[in-house]
């Protein structure tokens, strides 16, 4: 079982002079279901190389058991630090793709050629694609077989309005997911602020925010009919 995870390579939060990146949490959490699960995991970024953290998500508050296990993982630290380059990759060589979030991708990925034609590919292929809180927001231009929006009548979830409201930041994102999911056609749905929210339609996987991180990458191994890990 061979499982892709795109990361974002942008690492400036608008214009506010302010760092960005991923969330440490969306990478750690799902980087264990996956791996605990017995998958080989590649990690993939537009720019290759070392993708930027985020430095909020390793702030004490939201340090996890996973986060912790990550960072003292010397192989998964070394896996982060060569990410392959995201053009690079073809979804023949792998079973599913999952997107972590972070602000990051709403610069960088959302517009980003490989990726869009990487997930379009992956749904072709009737693969999986797993995607939690701002990473549904790479859907944004992705196009189903049909030539429709691939979130368009799809159950999807995202991170809410509420909750970029709360971090302050819905004035500085260049679209918030929320809406653009909604803008789709997408039949978005939300659970409670920070609450874990995880939905399913058929190959398209998505989670509302942090803490449904690691449910969402179980759901997308359920949809490869593989085993859950064994304590």
């Amino acid at each position: 079982m061979n499982i892709l995870m795109v990361l974002t390579s942008h690492d400036q939060l608008g214009h506010t002079g302010l760092k960005t990146g991923f969330w440490l949490e969306e990478l750690a959490a799902p980087y264990y279901v996956f791996k605990d699960a017995g998958a080989r995991i590649v990690l993939a970024s537009p720019q290759g190389g070392q993708p930027p953290l985020d430095p909020k998500s390793n702030e004490p508050a939201f340090q996890t058991a996973e986060t912790h296990r990550f960072e003292a993982d010397a192989e998964a630290t070394a896996q982060l630090a060569q990410t392959v380059r995201l053009d690079s990759v073809a979804v023949g060589e792998f079973d599913a793709v999952f997107y972590p979030g972070g602000h990051g991708p709403l610069w960088d990925l959302a517009e980003d050629p490989a990726s869009i034609r990487l997930i379009e590919g992956f749904v072709a292929a009737d693969k999986p694609v797993g995607l939690v809180c701002h990473a549904p927001g790479v859907l944004r231009h992705v196009k189903a077989p049909d030539g429709r929006p691939l979130a368009q009548g799809k159950q999807v979830t995202g991170f809410a309005n509420t909750e970029e409201d709360a971090v302050g930041l819905s004035q500085i994102v260049p679209f918030l997911v929320e809406d653009m999911l909604k803008a789709q056609g997408g039949q978005y749905s939300r659970g409670a602020d920070w609450g874990v929210h995880v939905v399913a339609d058929g190959l398209l996987i998505t989670g509302q925010n942090p803490a449904s991180s690691a449910d969402t990458a179980r759901r997308l191994l359920a949809e490869l009919g593989a085993p859950p890990a064994q304590d």
